[in-house]
């Protein structure tokens, strides 16, 4: 794996078509994909383009000096405990108790495996300021079954199907800023492990938080599951060098703040596991993905707005199984913007074979109901395989009440390839209206399937081998260099 600095290559090309600059991308692609010389042209239609940078540059994280050490106590090698443990988890006090001690200090709470012992079981957790929680090689942090665990009071039953989805806390929550979430590394590339069970029976039931929420999708109710991990409001979490197995929900949910790194993350969740999202980038800005693998069963990153605007975020060098997609939305009406996606893989199936429910490569998705402003995105040195919606840029992702518009600007598209892509493949490039066109670049991309539905776009192209048409479509060509990226797509990695 090639490490590089986040950001380094969205740093390079500050520079504008506006200014009718030159901009020299350089970055080497963990999949092996070459280095890219691409000059943004200046087209009547993309005069106004420019580039992404991304987030602020951040380096490598490593693991602080240790507050305290605490011992495995447990053995599973299934992921089954003691009726008495299940039903109260004897990790959970011992685990606050240390974090709590050790906030504020900038120092780790180390959960070490003892001899044969190498579980630690759980129910939520805080996770203060200033205090980093990590998982050695060859341990697992598990979550609690128990659904009285995790119950917010006066809110839906947790563990249940209703008509609001609000009545679990997350399994570890932050409670402060500039915290940790990471894993030590084992000579053969082993890590430390936090598991949400999600595919276990939810205690005194013979339902897994999984089928609770297929069980709400068929009633078209909201499932009452716990997040694995959650920040709302809180600035600069690190999340590093971790596996990230099994959460009943969403893997990593960070809203309203800024600062985010996950780096050197493995979030493994069968693409058949409904709702359980990698990566959340929530109204927040400075964000960092990188050197990560991540497969679930729903969005790989949706970047979104619930609270307010989000931008300064890089998802770069990392690879995606089963997915959704890289995603922006749904939520876009706060506007997000200064987004760098680049020198990643996207594969359509999970590393058990099974197939994403909703098979997207990049994806800009909302609608006149949450819809709002998405300009400077910034897509690099991309490679699929097996992926049905290669391109999806879509505005009507659902029906809208016509309270918001969506409006997608300065979306460039540099270095995009497609290989075995599934039967029937296509590319979505739609704008919301005449007054409101989607504005799009495309330079060296070269897709197996050119099969392309668009309306109300403008949009500039070089060395590309699709023609988009359709109602109020402008296709321009424009000046460029550069060549499309080749391929290669890693396994996801055994755990």
């Amino acid at each position: 794996m090639t490490f590089r600095v986040p950001g380094l290559a969205g740093h390079a090309k500050a520079l504008t078509a506006a200014f009718g600059a030159l901009a020299l991308i350089t970055g080497v692609a963990a999949a092996a994909a070459p280095a890219v010389l691409a000059a943004p042209a200046v087209p009547p239609v993309a005069a106004a383009t420019t580039l992404a940078t991304g987030a602020a540059a951040v380096s490598q994280p490593s693991i602080p000096a240790t507050c305290e050490t605490l011992d495995a106590q447990l053995e599973t090698s299934d992921e089954v405990f003691s009726s008495s443990d299940e039903s109260s988890p004897p990790d959970t006090t011992r685990i606050q108790d240390a974090l709590n001690s050790c906030s504020g200090k900038g120092e780790a709470v180390v959960l070490a495996p003892s001899g044969s012992d190498n579980a630690f079981l759980s129910g939520p957790l805080s996770l203060p300021a200033s205090v980093t929680i990590v998982v050695d090689d060859g341990a697992t942090l598990y979550a609690s079954r128990n659904p009285a665990s995790y119950q917010v009071s006066g809110q839906a039953t947790c563990g249940t199907t209703a008509s609001t989805g609000n009545g679990c806390k997350p399994f570890i929550n932050l409670t402060g800023s500039d915290a940790g979430i990471m894993g030590t590394q084992g000579s053969n590339g082993s890590q430390g492990e936090i598991d949400g069970r999600g595919d276990q029976d939810i205690l005194g039931t013979s339902t897994t938080w999984w089928a609770l929420s297929s069980e709400a999708q068929t009633d078209d109710d909201q499932q009452n599951n716990p997040r694995l991990i959650e920040s709302d409001g809180y600035n600069n979490l690190t999340v590093y060098d971790i596996d990230l197995v099994n959460a009943p929900l969403f893997h990593i949910y960070f809203q309203s703040g800024s600062g985010l790194t996950v780096w050197g993350v493995r979030i493994k969740t069968p693409a058949t596991a409904r709702n359980t999202d990698g990566v959340d980038p929530d109204s927040s800005t400075n964000v960092t993905v990188n050197d990560s693998y991540i497969q679930d069963g729903d969005d790989g990153i949706a970047i979104k707005t619930n609270a307010s605007a989000a931008s300064g975020i890089t998802i770069e060098n990392s690879h995606f199984y089963g997915t959704h997609g890289i995603s922006i939305g749904s939520q876009t009406q706060f506007g997000v913007s200064n987004v760098l996606i680049e020198n990643d893989t996207i594969q359509g199936t999970d590393s058990s074979g099974n197939k994403s429910t909703s098979n997207n490569g990049i994806r800009i998705k909302t609608d006149s109901s949450d819809g709002g402003k998405v300009n400077e995105v910034t897509y690099d040195g991309i490679c699929e395989t097996g992926v049905q919606d290669l391109i999806d840029v879509n505005p009507f992702y659902a029906s809208g009440n016509g309270s918001t518009t969506p409006d997608f600007t300065n979306i460039v598209v540099d270095g995009l390839k497609s290989v075995d892509s599934v039967s029937g493949a296509e590319s979505v490039l739609e704008g919301f209206d005449s007054s409101n066109p989607l504005g799009l670049t495309l330079e060296n991309v070269d897709l197996d399937s050119t099969t392309t539905s668009a309306e109300y776009a403008n949009i500039g192209e070089y060395d590309t081998n699709i023609t988009p048409s359709g109602t109020d479509v402008t296709v321009t060509s424009i000046s460029g260099s550069g060549s499309v990226p080749s391929c290669s797509f890693p396994s996801y990695p055994g755990l």
